[in-house]
């Protein structure tokens, strides 16, 4: 057994003598002869040093040490020879041995290593197994989110005949967060009844635990309930169970709700945190209520509790999203202004947010502030730069950045090229977009479907039919599936061309496609309106009638399309009043009640008013007592908020 050790020499005030050779070298002469090396064995002169302890052998505390070391060195093949030997010598191995390995096998991602050794806690080393290691195997399957197989082991060591281990606080916690984890809230929820028979009593871990399930569940009410209870029970809620039901009622909109737990929250004397202010302010971003939200970032400051880059970074996009890049761009300043490291992805926001309004200016100062401020700057960054220029009717600007950014070792991506195609088309320069088209094959950037779509828009665009058509054949042969964009460009471009029947077909090919490409309001206008010129109108409103019947409503340009055709194209011409009618009442028969309250707004616009009876109608739809009480509702929550 001594053959199979390897020397380690273990931190000591004192220096520990190891020999190379003990007593059986003797019997390794003849392996040495043979060329076959053993590893050194451990002197049996270190396992009398240690002191006699209490229940500890003489040399015990040696082992203890050796564990403790190996463990820490996560050197798994040393602690089975030490544990071995240890076995061998009948030593006597304690539970919180066992408990410092399991952490090991942690720590080094090996639950199932952590499983066999408790299993041979009790039957190789004849250790009494108690719920604390039985918890420590228990963590380390869980941090591994192998939830069922924790699920699975608790069942299997409890249910045991002779285990004789009784589950306390932290182990009910575990397994309530495992049921949680995989959706099984309803026993979570037994097994937190099961509790006080089990003489355990639920903290305010344990409930927060369940209220995180419910809320995820979408079960808030049960999960607010919660909160009741456990005080009731006479365990006081922390900022973390507050901070769960914020979380689940910011992400539901209920914002009245939240003000009242808010309000609870100060009266049990907990104060919010950073995680709770973080909360509120994203769940009024997500309303739109933006100015309430800076209100609640000032309040955050004063209150001396320091906003982080999740804060900022929430209050900036909610900025953005509303139209009020500049805004963020001044919240920004003031992030930097308290010291925060501003990074890539709160500035990229923003340099987009400026572009779409418009600012192309103050964007590409704020890009060149970055630049200054030594922010990395990285595909992302640039590719909304490069897309911003061109938006802004810039490509050849776009072109420099672009050159800039493979020189700093960005390498540009399907996004990047795409924008600067668009923008090449959208200036009238064809020529240019092709060639960064080629250029990006010649990269060998992965052409995507959103690249094909823009090449083929702008080759319709520029009536260059037939090279769509060829751009169309390549991009079915890559295997690439057109999108709902793709075939509405090459559907206009085979429309303006008076190829009606091939769109036709490809409309016809849509209908074949998953649900994700079917055609939209956009292709059925384009249609309508190639077979209304062609004076096709019997075939026009056969297609409205499979519009209809696809549940897509028209708009006003359907509207307009047929308005047109009626006037220009009949002997003699008709208004369309009767026609639009008909189509109110076509989409209220099928339950569409927003469709028709559309197209009755058209009607008035056009000074076509409806016949008294679809008034009724529609009236009588609208203002079911149902709608009307939850527009009620949904204002009285606006004026609440």
């Amino acid at each position: 057994m001594l053959s199979n050790f390897s020397a380690l020499a273990i931190p000591s005030t004192k220096t520990i003598e190891i020999e190379p050779q003990n007593h059986p070298q003797h019997r390794h002469a003849s392996d040495r002869e043979n060329g076959i090396e053993h590893d050194p064995p451990i002197s049996d002169k270190i396992f009398k040093t240690g002191a006699k302890m209490g229940s500890y052998k003489l040399g015990d505390s040696t082992f203890y040490s050796f564990i403790n070391n190996y463990a820490d060195l996560g050197d798994f093949k040393s602690l089975e020879k030490v544990l071995d030997r240890m076995r061998c010598e009948k030593r006597v191995v304690v539970e919180k041995c066992f408990i410092v390995i399991f952490k090991a096998y942690g720590k080094a991602h090996l639950p199932e290593k952590a499983v066999d050794l408790f299993d041979r806690m009790a039957y190789e080393f004849e250790c009494k197994r108690t719920v604390k290691s039985f918890n420590s195997v228990l963590n380390v399957i869980i941090q591994e989110d192998l939830f069922y197989r924790a699920l699975e082991f608790y069942n299997h060591v409890i249910g045991a005949k002779g285990v004789n281990i009784s589950p306390n606080v932290l182990t009910f916690n575990l397994v309530i967060k495992a049921m949680c984890k995989v959706g099984l809230v309803d026993d979570a929820i037994q097994m937190l009844r099961k509790m006080p028979v089990s003489k355990c009593q639920p903290d305010a871990y344990t409930y927060s635990t369940l209220m995180d399930g419910l809320c995820k569940a979408d079960r808030i009410d049960e999960a607010v309930s919660l909160l009741d209870e456990m005080q009731i029970d006479g365990c006081f809620p922390s900022p973390v169970t507050f901070n769960v039901l914020i979380n689940g009622l910011c992400k539901k909109g209920d914002l009245s709700r939240v003000a009242k737990l808010v309000d609870n929250m100060f009266l049990k004397g907990c104060v919010p945190n950073e995680v709770t202010y973080n909360t509120l302010i994203h769940g009024l971003c997500l309303k739109g209520k933006l100015e309430k939200a800076i209100s609640l970032l000032d309040r955050m400051v004063s209150s001396k509790c320091v906003p982080n880059v999740v804060t900022y970074g929430t209050v900036i996009n909610g900025l953005v999203k509303q139209g009020r890049a500049l805004d963020g761009a001044r919240v920004l300043a003031s992030m930097e202004e308290r010291g925060y490291h501003v990074n890539e992805y709160v500035y990229s926001a923003v340099i987009s947010g400026l572009f779409k309004e418009g600012k192309s200016q103050e964007a590409m100062q704020l890009f060149k502030e970055m630049t200054v401020k030594k922010c990395e700057l990285n595909t992302i960054v640039y590719s909304i730069v490069i897309d911003g220029l061109c938006r802004d009717g810039k490509p050849d600007e776009a072109v420099e950045v672009l050159s800039e950014m493979t020189n700093n070792g960005c390498k540009p991506n399907a996004y990047t090229y795409s924008s600067l195609m668009k923008g090449f088309f959208e200036a009238d320069n064809g020529h240019k977009a092709i060639e960064v088209w080629k250029d990006m094959a010649k990269h060998n950037c992965t052409q995507n479907e959103v690249c094909y779509s823009v090449l083929i828009h702008g080759l319709c665009k520029d009536e260059k039919v037939k090279d769509a058509m060829m751009v169309w054949a390549q991009m079915l042969g890559k295997g690439c599936k057109p999108d709902v964009v793709a075939y509405g460009s090459m559907i206009n471009g085979l429309s303006n061309a008076g190829l009606v029947e091939d769109a036709l077909q490809l409309y016809n090919e849509m209908l074949c496609q998953e649900p994700d490409a079917q055609p939209d309001v956009v292709i059925y206008n384009i249609l309508l309106n190639a077979l209304c010129k062609q004076s096709s109108i019997s075939r026009a409103i056969d297609l409205l009638n499979s519009m209809l019947d696809r549940g897509c409503d028209p708009d006003l340009v359907t509207c307009i399309i047929f308005l047109r055709a009626l006037r220009e194209k009949l002997d003699p011409p008709q208004d369309g009043g009767e026609f639009l009618d008909g189509l109110v009442v076509r989409l209220l028969k099928r339950q569409r009640v927003l469709g028709a309250a559309k197209m009755v707004e058209v009607m008035l616009q056009k000074i076509l008013p409806p016949k008294p009876s679809t008034w009724a109608r529609v009236v009588e739809d609208l203002c079911k007592p149902k709608k009307v009480q939850a527009a009620i509702q949904k204002c009285w929550n606006i004026l609440y908020c």
